[in-house]
């Protein structure tokens, strides 16, 4: 199971407890822990949107992942079945990557060549 989807269940399960909770508790109980939820939850929350902001600006992802064949014949031609980048800032993945090969003075990159 993904992690996402691991976070969402149990997010749901404590929603789902405190509700519960917050109906059998006492007024004045069920109040002072809601205030401390509800403030805990904002903390938490302007720290996942900043983890999210930096994150995302590290860089792209690139993955290739189960391509096909290819061949390079002849000077100067090139075969890739794999990631090929130039000034890559990000995460480069090739797995499952089909066959590259060259001949005649061409190149071949079934990984990653970046």
């Amino acid at each position: 199971m993904k992690a996402g989807r691991v976070v969402l269940i149990l997010t749901c399960l404590v929603v789902a407890g405190l509700g519960t909770w917050f109906v059998l508790a006492q007024w004045d109980v069920a109040n002072r822990v809601a205030t401390v939820s509800s403030a805990l939850g904002a903390v938490a929350a302007v720290g996942v949107a900043i983890w999210a902001a930096l994150r995302t600006t590290s860089g792209n992802s690139v993955r290739a992942s189960r391509t096909g064949n290819a061949t390079a014949r002849g000077s100067g031609s090139s075969a890739n079945t794999g990631v090929r980048v130039s000034g890559a800032s990000g995460a480069l993945r090739a797995d499952r990557t089909g066959e590259a090969t060259a001949s005649g003075g061409g190149s071949a990159n079934t990984g990653v060549d970046g």
